[in-house]
């Protein structure tokens, strides 16, 4: 087992596919831990994804009484939107999945950004001064456009984790 990947989901509309991301993942020795924006909730399959990983999808804090996720040894933030992404670099971590991904880089946790952000957004100053902070606090972020994105995610999290990663 590589160890405990946190798949990150945002409301883009290729949230729908991150159960084939999943399968992936889970492919090449990763325990995955879903986290969707509250937004991102009404994008995916719930109940499928909780049957893929045997575990519920997580979008809130615990309460006290509920038991704490495995911590995270990696994250993959797939698909990424513009908001998740500025607000990642700015700090704000106003839902859960904003607050895991905040700890990430302080803590040295490989972090690696899908973005599904169109044309107009990309090329916004805001956006592209948040893709340059995050990568320099070591974000890394799947950018070309060549070929399937979830392996090239994949490919990047390999990347990103050879030599840190479990097993």
């Amino acid at each position: 087992m590589k160890g405990e990947l946190y798949l990150v989901v945002c409301a883009a509309g290729a949230a729908s596919e991150v159960g084939r991301f999943v399968g992936m993942a889970q492919d090449d020795g990763w325990e995955v831990q879903v986290v969707a924006t509250p937004s991102a909730l009404d994008f995916i399959d719930v109940p499928a994804l909780e049957r893929q990983t045997g575990r519920p999808v997580r979008s809130r804090y615990r309460k006290p009484h509920e038991p704490k996720p495995p911590r995270a040894d990696a994250f993959v933030v797939a698909p990424a939107t513009y908001n998740t992404i500025n607000k990642f670099a700015q700090g704000i971590a106003d839902t859960y999945a904003l607050g895991v991904l905040a700890e990430a880089p302080g803590l040295g946790l490989p972090v690696v950004v899908l973005p599904f952000v169109n044309e107009a957004l990309s090329s916004r100053t805001a956006y592209r001064r948040s893709v340059r902070d995050l990568q320099a606090d070591g974000v890394r972020f799947v950018l070309d456009r060549d070929g399937d994105p979830w392996e090239r995610a994949l490919a990047e999290l390999r990347a990103a984790t050879s030599g840190s990663a479990k097993g």
